[in-house]
């Protein structure tokens, strides 16, 4: 059975950081990446950001890119999403999900596993 279990959010003021985490287990560790989706309310998920599990390669969505690090640590089954100079226009559920096959990594599509969420809000 696959899960993942996201954690880290939480209120927090403009300019402010916050570091999500996501515990992978079961069948979602065989994945070959990891990404990070955000829904705000009333709005449609989209990508934040996403990482292969071999090599150093990340990706960003340019609302993101600069602020954001993506980073993982298998050892510990776990990615993290770093977030700094956090904007209200980040607020948002942040899900962390993992890819299988060969989807484009930046399409929600492409990923079979899903965590619940966190919730981050930042207030101006």
């Amino acid at each position: 059975q696959a899960q993942l279990v996201e954690s880290g959010g939480g209120l927090v003021q403009a300019g402010e950081s916050l570091r999500l985490s996501c515990v992978a287990s079961g069948d979602s560790l065989s994945s070959n990446a990891m990404g990070w989706f955000r829904q705000a309310r009333g709005k449609e998920r989209e990508f934040v950001a996403a990482m292969f599990w071999i090599g150093d390669y990340t990706y960003y969505a340019d609302s993101v890119k600069g602020r954001f690090t993506i980073f993982g640590d298998k050892s510990k089954k776990t990615i993290y999403l770093q977030m700094t100079n956090l904007k209200p226009e980040d607020t948002a559920v942040y899900h962390c999900a993992a890819r299988d096959g060969f989807g484009y990594i930046m399409s929600p599509s492409a990923y079979i596993y899903w965590g619940q969420g966190t919730q981050v809000t930042v207030s101006s």
